[in-house]
């Protein structure tokens, strides 16, 4: 039977991460990852198992997130299925593969990777520095290839790829808007992909852990998923009269802590 102080604190934690990915168009992976391997080791996970649990828990419950985020934008017209359905075949085969090079990896390499992209990402965040969006032809391939890429380092990471498809897309032209829709839509077959991935490497590995499937635990991504579906748009409605750029400087800082933090644990 799950204590109730980790019931409550699944349910913060999908409260914070749904409002936060509302309130600033990011998927969670970068909040759930640190927060989780920090609940697993408290819980009495092997440190040696532990990043790969909370991987593929924050990759599981990235889903729900990602259907969501889908069906908003698809409302409004925002998604380039081209564009989509290219990056989705490189994204699907990219993403399997860094999950199996994750499972591999040991935590503390994993945990190492992950402090270091979140960092890169936050440094972007903090500097908000924007590249000569000129229109650039993208052919079939380069779709194909960055979509690789963009699902193999999504997989490592646990995270949606908005903070690399977004940028890709905007530096070959494509408009803001669509952008942010294509990538939410591109995040699906990344999240699908990902859990699939983290369940099948980690099926033959004994966690001694209650409620898992592979490196899936299922109470959190049930909890966390739940918590995150209602809190999401009070924070997309809150994004209306906040100052956007001073909270993903304040996210950026977020993530740093919590990255450094995970590392000194595993460490």
């Amino acid at each position: 039977m799950l204590a109730i102080e980790w019931i409550i604190s699944f349910l913060f934690l999908g409260s914070f991460v749904g409002f936060v990915a509302g309130l600033l168009g990011v998927g969670g992976g970068g909040i759930m990852v640190p927060v989780l391997t920090l609940i697993f080791l408290h819980q009495g996970v092997d440190a040696n198992s532990v990043v790969h649990l909370a991987l593929g828990t924050s990759m599981a419950s990235i889903i729900f997130t990602s259907i969501s985020s889908l069906r908003a934008h698809q409302s409004h017209n925002t998604i380039n299925w081209h564009i989509v359905k290219f990056m989705s075949l490189g994204v699907i085969l990219g993403t399997f593969m860094g999950t199996f090079l994750a499972a591999k990896s040991s935590s503390l390499y994993l945990a190492i990777f992950f402090t270091l992209f979140m960092a890169f990402v936050a440094i972007k965040l903090l500097l908000k520095k924007q590249g000569d969006n000129h229109n650039v032809q993208i052919s079939n391939q380069q779709l194909l290839t960055s979509g690789g890429g963009i699902g193999a380092i999504s997989a490592l990471v646990s995270i949606g790829g908005g903070s690399l498809t977004v940028p890709y897309l905007t530096s070959k032209g494509i408009d803001i808007k669509k952008a942010i829709g294509t990538s939410a839509a591109i995040g699906l077959p990344i999240s699908i992909t990902g859990t699939f991935g983290y369940l099948v490497n980690g099926w033959g590995n004994s966690l001694d852990y209650e409620y898992t499937l592979g490196f899936i635990y299922l109470p959190a991504v049930f909890l966390i998923s739940i918590t995150s579906f209602f809190t999401a748009p009070y924070g997309a409605k809150l994004a209306q009269h906040l100052p956007i750029n001073i909270l993903k400087k304040v996210f950026a800082l977020l993530l740093l802590s919590l990255s450094f933090k995970m590392l000194l644990s595993i460490i």
